[in-house]
């Protein structure tokens, strides 16, 4: 594993989970101080549309909660979760594109969609974390943020609910970090005292 990589500027923070991923990122924003970074979240649920994931995740922060809209443009200190059923893209204003094609590992939303369209737009400033999950979407994407110098984070495999996605990941990527849940939030809230 490198050493910590906490040179590097964030702009953008996504979070990718599947089965067994809700209480780690529950647990995270409940850490997450408001800063300059925005936060997505991809997450592998039922295509039927549920709103009270945002209801959810917005009693345990105190940074803005919302799905993401089409054509809106990113702003900092604001969770956005991806709408079930939908592929998220960045587009390079720094604005969201929802689209339904194809599913991309079997996923819809794909976490490697989303991972590789930061990857393309906004390169080292922005921070991957990959968490529990049960199929191999997201590595491949989280291959991309780090080529383009983008800051990698994988839940520890033996904390995982559902180990295969991020032991997978630890062995194809080589992280900044493998981290135990209750460090993931702490990890993220000291790049908000970065390049300022």
């Amino acid at each position: 594993m490198e050493e910590n990589k906490m040179t590097a500027h964030c702009e953008l923070i996504i979070i990718g989970g599947s089965a067994g991923s809700i209480q780690v990122i529950l647990k995270t924003l409940q850490h997450l101080l408001p800063g300059k970074f925005a936060v997505i979240i991809v997450l592998h649920r039922k295509s039927s549309s549920d709103s009270t994931l945002v209801d959810i995740f917005a009693g345990k922060t105190t940074l803005r909660v919302k799905e993401a809209d089409e054509k809106e443009f990113i702003e900092p200190s604001t969770v956005y979760i991806v709408p079930a059923d939908y592929h998220l893209l960045i587009e390079k204003d720094h604005s969201f594109s929802l689209d339904d094609s194809e599913k991309v590992n079997f996923s819809r939303p794909s976490i490697d969609v989303t991972f590789e369209s930061a990857a393309e737009v906004y390169g080292s400033a922005a921070v991957a974390v990959l968490l529990s999950g049960a199929s191999i979407d997201g590595i491949e994407g989280l291959q991309k943020i780090k080529a383009r110098g983008g800051l990698c984070i994988i839940q520890d495999p033996d904390t995982a609910e559902v180990d295969f996605l991020p032991r997978q990941a630890a062995l194809t990527v080589r992280p900044d970090h493998i981290a135990h849940p209750d460090e993931i939030g702490r990890i993220l809230n000291r790049l908000n005292h970065v390049g300022v």
